[in-house]
């Protein structure tokens, strides 16, 4: 048993990074609490375990007194003295008192603690991993759902596991065991269990995400990202730049033949995703932001923030989308408010501040 908590010990100090000091201290603090637990727990006891031969002793600790009161906690000046004739009063005097049969609780004990050890080890590596990931992708694969609450777990790898809660989950999205799926991790906390990694498939910041790994150009920094309005499962606007000439960043972002988008809308389960060129110009960047309908004419109030759009007749209800979505999605990809008038409406009279074109 000796060998095998030594064998132990320096498997935690090599694999896990914990200090020997470390896990001395809490072997020796664990053996105190065996030896109260089981033999006197009245007395000061200290304990010594050695760690080059896995042997332990245990040493009372008593106050050197004058008078002795209470002979478990304390001893006279005179027996102290005849052990060590350097003490005097007022100092502790420690004898050992190591039990007979103490060897086998103390083997189970420091077992005990190694096990405890190399178990806040791994949560504690798993914690550091994931904490620094946060607002990062990872794949997990789906192990089970909870029928009640829908949440559902995914192995992101073994023995680590994260909870897709039902609010962050695509609307209407479907999952099945062993599915291998790509979420956003929004937080990541300690807790006795170990680590609670929480994730994400409706966050933005996935498409952001999704978008990086798939567009190179994205990610060596020559096209940015530079906003992003989403509904997930339905439809998504994205606003990028590129900071060379000879890029073009909507088509490094769509692919040949459409198949870069074509890719991240697979992942996210068909959602549409409008990819356009974002501009210093509002005039010119709201109207972008409306596509695919065409504009005809912006309109843009710096102060109060409202930009007013005309587009054909025939592309109105293009431009405002299905109950507003594309009008809502280009106000929160622009942060302007967008009043949506027909060419026909905006001849017929003045523009309504409350019209069923405006989106915010």
């Amino acid at each position: 048993m000796k060998a095998e908590i030594l064998e132990a010990l320096e498997d935690l100090v090599r694999e896990k990074g914990i200090s020997k000091e470390v896990l001395i201290e809490a072997i020796e603090a664990a053996l105190i609490s065996a030896y109260r637990r089981n033999f006197s727990s009245a007395q000061n006891v200290r304990v010594f375990f050695d760690p080059k031969t896995g042997d332990y002793r245990v040493y009372a600790q008593k106050e050197i007194v004058e008078e002795v009161e209470d002979s478990r906690l304390q001893v006279s000046l005179t027996e102290a003295r005849a052990k060590n004739p350097s003490l005097n009063l007022g100092e502790i005097f420690e004898v050992e008192v190591t039990p007979r049969d103490f060897g086998r609780i103390a083997a189970q004990t420091a077992k005990q603690v190694v096990v405890q050890r190399i178990r806040e080890a791994e949560r504690g590596m798993i914690y550091e991993e994931y904490s620094s990931r946060e607002g990062e992708i990872v794949t997990g694969i789906v192990q089970r759902q909870d029928l009640k609450t829908k949440a559902v777990y995914l192995e992101l790898s073994k023995g680590v596991e994260a909870i897709l809660m039902a609010n962050e989950q695509i609307p209407g999205e479907r999952f099945v065991e062993n599915q291998r799926i790509k979420a956003y991790v929004i937080e990541v906390k300690r807790t006795t269990k170990g680590p609670a990694i929480a994730v994400s498939r409706t966050h933005p910041g996935l498409l952001k995400r999704l978008f990086e790994l798939e567009v190179p150009e994205i990610h060596d920094g020559v096209v940015e990202i530079k906003a992003i309005s989403r509904e997930a499962g339905a439809r998504s606007k994205l606003a990028v730049a590129s900071r060379e000439e000879n890029i073009d960043p909507v088509g490094a972002c769509v692919g040949q033949k459409g198949l870069r988008v074509q890719n991240i809308v697979d992942e996210l389960q068909g959602e549409k995703i409008d990819v356009v060129e974002w501009s210093q110009d509002p005039t010119v960047f709201v109207a972008k932001a409306l596509s695919p309908a065409k504009v005809v004419q912006v309109t843009c109030d710096d102060v109060a923030r409202i930009a007013r759009v005309v587009v054909p007749d025939y592309q109105l209800s293009l431009a405002i989308g299905k109950e507003g979505q594309n009008a809502r999605l280009a106000a929160k990809l622009t942060g302007w408010k967008i009043d949506i008038k027909s060419e026909s409406q905006a001849k017929a009279g003045a523009w309504e501040e409350a019209g069923e074109g405006d989106a915010e």
